[in-house]
């Protein structure tokens, strides 16, 4: 297994000057009779690959290559032999000559030593048409060490990097945390999340091989001559074809993926995964194979509330937390701030500081969900790696100045908290009420809340770029912004409002101003909210992609949920909206402020149903699978039966 070195002080794994001592050892034992089919073949090489790129990736580096440097492979300085290291290198798979053994399976996770429930590389399969007419598609796929690997930008760690040499996407195990999200945007399932080892690990292209003229070990096992290796569009002989798609294979647009296809065998108009994704491909009338539908599991629609529970409830936690404190915050300091009647009033009462701490335990506990979905939650603090390219860093960092910025604005406001106030008399007799006047603590106060409400509106910005992803298509819609926008107003009031008028009231102070402004925006995030769904609906219900598949899912498996969702949201707005009116008519009466409490209680019920809906559908852009653990409906039916007890079938325990 490869270990790549990390420079401490550019944190680039591949920048470091080889040692003069030890000797170097030599990085591959060559067998001494090498089959021709395992060596590296001398072709012609072009200048530019199909996309526009250089294939010499010396110039991508920025002056930071230096020749003869070494990858550190296993710890060893050595540096290879091999003349074309420093070209872009990829994988052509020969389609109609796979014949679904799975050698090049094995002999990868043979020499990765990778447990059974994973597989950096793996074999799927479509198939079509009806005896004696039928046909089957394999395809073997791995990472494909794309030019634009998305994998490396969305990676918060800095755990991967595109190596001048071969153009290899190296991933970095013990770098990694384990959150898995260059799992979600990579559209082939290249990166492998350990459960077990909450870690990332994922093809690293035999590097070692490489240096020493070898073709990867995938490769040199294939029985039937269906994949090669080498220099990228050095198309190998005896091959008619070097195409970007497949029946089956992700748009090539997101990544420029660094493999080629030939499938020349004529296929059915319609090809069908074998797996449980709802997917199916037709051919269009250019002959490209596209995405559609497939109804497998009939129209009825259940509940399923069991399966509403995933991976992601952290998540689920994180980010409905998040978002209420940010908008309660928000309404609290801003509505104090701006001098609104009710808001100058709860200002200077003692619960302002309780509702801030309020917010602060909310926000904490969102942050420690998040830490408690990490594979590996101890290292939490490397999560700022990649600012540069990650939103998920800059959501972390967002997130971070806002808890910062209103932990300061709690310290600067228990000085003028007549509670605080009495408690420091009676444990130490001094009064500190006179700080609350000064011009420093006062600007601190200001400046602190400033602070807050700039972080949670960056952490907010980039928690909805988290999920606009090109590989989830029914996340890549602005429903994103509309659902999490929607969570800010509706929860924030709700959370400030049930603080502040509870206040008001026991103060005997005025508070129509304040109900209408929190009755207000709660309508508003209900309505911003479901106009956001109703859109979305529309949009995923007429598409073909996998955005349609999760609609699809939505309204068959989870199809009584989610209409329940849809009614009480939609019941949940007109209930507010009439409350509203009764609100700006007659003022907040103990009955008007009895339905909005009501209207409460749905909200925050449609929020956790949402949201758990919003993880559960997702569908990816993803390889075809149909083997076991690769099969999503066979690792339900393993887990429901027993048989996932057995760690041979692959199927691993949910740890993380």
């Amino acid at each position: 297994m490869l270990n790549i070195k990390l420079n401490p002080l550019t944190g680039e794994a591949f920048i470091q000057d080889a040692p003069a001592a030890p000797p170097a050892r030599p990085l591959w034992e060559p067998r001494t009779e090498e089959q021709p089919y395992a060596l590296l073949p001398e072709t012609p090489l072009p200048e530019r690959n199909r996309y526009g790129q250089k294939i010499d990736l010396i110039e991508h580096t920025e002056g930071q290559f230096q020749p003869g440097r070494s990858m550190y492979i296993n710890d060893n300085p050595a540096v290879g032999s091999n003349p074309n290291r420093n070209k872009q290198h990829g994988f052509y798979f020969t389609a109609d000559n796979c014949i679904g053994c799975h050698a090049c399976e094995a002999a990868c996770s043979e020499k990765n030593e990778n447990p059974p429930h994973l597989a950096f590389r793996s074999v799927g399969y479509v198939e079509g048409g009806s005896f004696p007419d039928f046909k089957r598609l394999n395809i073997s796929m791995a990472c494909n060490h794309c030019d634009d690997p998305v994998c490396l930008k969305g990676c918060p760690t800095r755990a991967y990097t595109k190596h001048t040499e071969y153009g290899a996407v190296l991933q970095d195990p013990e770098t990694c945390f384990g959150c898995g999200y260059c799992t979600w945007v990579c559209p082939y399932n290249a990166p492998q999340l350990d459960p077990v080892k909450g870690q990332v690990s994922k093809c690293n292209m035999c590097v070692d091989r490489l240096e020493v003229g070898l073709k990867p070990a995938c490769v040199a096992a294939c029985v039937g001559n269906a994949l090669d290796f080498g220099v990228i569009e050095t198309v190998p002989e005896r091959r008619e074809q070097a195409k970007v798609e497949i029946p089956g294979f992700p748009s090539p647009e997101i990544t420029k993926p660094n493999i080629r296809f030939q499938q020349i065998k004529q296929l059915p108009d319609e090809m069908k995964r074998t797996d449980s994704m709802p997917v199916k491909y037709h051919r269009d009338e250019d002959g490209r194979y596209r995405t559609a539908v497939d109804q497998k599991r009939g129209k009825d629609a259940q509940w399923n509330w069991k399966r509403l529970s995933s991976r992601e409830n952290p998540l689920v936690l994180f980010t409905l937390a998040a978002q209420a404190a940010a908008g309660a915050f928000a309404l609290q300091f801003g509505g104090a701030l701006a001098g609104i009647a009710g808001f100058t009033a709860f200002a200077q009462s003692p619960l302002y500081a309780t509702l801030a701490i309020v917010n602060f335990m909310l926000v904490a506990f969102g942050l420690f969900m998040s830490t408690m979905h990490l594979g590996k939650p101890q290292r939490f603090y490397r999560g700022f790696n990649n600012l540069r390219h990650s939103p998920v860093s800059r959501e972390g960092l967002g997130i971070a100045v806002f808890i910062g910025g209103l932990g300061l604005h709690i310290l600067a406001s228990l000085p003028g908290n007549a509670w605080f106030q009495a408690l420091s008399r009676a444990l130490s007799g001094a009064d500190i009420g006179a700080l609350a006047a000064t011009s420093a603590v006062r600007v601190l106060g200001v400046g602190s809340g400033v602070l807050a409400l700039l972080g949670a509106g960056a952490g907010l910005y980039y928690m909805n770029r988290c999920y606009r992803i090109p590989a989830r298509p029914f996340w890549n819609h602005w429903q994103v912004a509309t659902a999490f926008g929607g969570s800010v107003l509706a929860l924030g009031s709700l959370l400030a409002g049930a603080v502040v008028l509870g206040t008001l009231a026991a103060l005997d102070a005025p508070r129509d101003t304040a109900a209408l402004v929190f009755g207000a925006l709660l309508s508003a995030g209900l309505a911003i909210e479901g106009i956001g769904h109703v859109a979305h609906a529309k949009a995923m219900g007429t598409a073909a992609h996998e955005g349609g598949a999760s609609y699809y899912i939505q309204s068959t498996t989870f199809g009584k949920t989610y209409t329940l969702r849809n009614t009480l949201l939609g019941a949940n707005l007109l209930l507010a909206l009439c409350l509203l009116t009764v609100l700006a008519v007659d003022g907040a009466s103990a009955y008007t402020l009895a339905g909005w409490a009501l209207v409460g209680a749905v909200t925050v019920f449609t929020s956790l149903i949402g949201r758990a809906l919003f993880y559960v559908l997702v569908l990816p852009t993803t390889m075809p699978g149909a083997f076991f653990w690769k099969n999503k409906g066979f690792e339900e039916h393993a887990r429901q039966i027993g048989l996932a007890r057995l760690p041979q079938v692959g199927v691993a325990p949910l740890r993380h």
